[in-house]
């Protein structure tokens, strides 16, 4: 079952087990949130694009009966992923297809999903930027095979009328998001701002939209800090991790 540096990490609040690489990827904190932010239809049709290893999915597949298809481009973070849904047992459930994001409507119909999410590469993949020396952690972090563009167009195909589409970002490609979900006939509806601790500018943003949802209607959750004081996690977020 396990690679060589692999392990077996639990997000307990869920009871998912995942398996975990440092060489080549390892779940965030970000994953988490964005699984706890998204609305979750009771059935239907779930896609989780850029999934690393499935980890987003495998959060939300114990708060519906939906079909989870998830989408990866690197092998070797796929078939993590198809690893975990076996450790899991929920091979009936949730589906890793590897291929390009841009290839997403070759396995998954147009139009026909009720959620969408995604924890896509944050940093722009410009050659300024250092690019990370691990090729797998390079791909997952900077935007070398997709863009922020093509993760919100790709998304609005797939999506069904008044389906929704969850994704975590940085604050700082916000004013973009926005635009981006607007040309794409996404109305935003929900943003969450997640800060590292009290007194720190936000350092996550988790956005929620309807495909040709009313314009009216957008709401800015309550702030969420990560740590508190004492550098423990706060109430929320152990509960997120760790359960009640």
């Amino acid at each position: 079952m396990l690679h060589e540096h692999e392990r077996i990490d639990q997000l307990y609040a869920k009871d998912i087990k995942i398996i975990q690489s440092s060489q080549v990827f390892s779940f965030s904190i970000d994953a988490v949130l964005l699984a706890n932010f998204a609305r979750v239809p009771k059935t239907g049709q779930v896609v989780d694009l850029c999934a690393g290893n499935g980890a987003v999915g495998l959060f939300l597949s114990k708060q519906t009966k939906a079909k989870i298809d998830a989408i990866e481009l690197q092998p070797r973070l796929a078939d993590m992923a198809r690893r975990s849904i076996s450790l899991n047992h929920l091979e009936q459930q949730m589906t890793v297809h590897t291929i390009d994001l841009k290839e997403s409507l070759s396995v998954v119909r147009h139009n026909s999903c009720d959620l969408v999410v995604c924890n896509p590469p944050y940093f722009k993949g410009l050659p300024t930027n250092k690019k990370n020396p691990n090729e797998h952690l390079a791909i997952a972090r900077h935007e070398i095979h997709t863009t922020l563009e093509e993760v919100i167009q790709i998304s609005s195909k797939l999506l069904k009328t008044n389906g929704r589409f969850a994704l975590v970002h940085r604050p700082d490609r916000f004013l973009e998001i926005l635009a981006l979900m607007q040309t794409y006939q996404i109305a935003p509806k929900r943003v969450q701002f997640v800060y590292p601790k009290a007194g720190k500018e936000a350092n996550i943003l988790l956005i929620e939209g309807i495909k040709q949802g009313k314009v009216d209607g957008f709401k800015v959750a309550p702030p969420l800090f990560t740590y508190d004081a004492q550098g423990e996690y706060t109430p929320e977020l152990r509960e997120m991790l760790y359960g009640k």
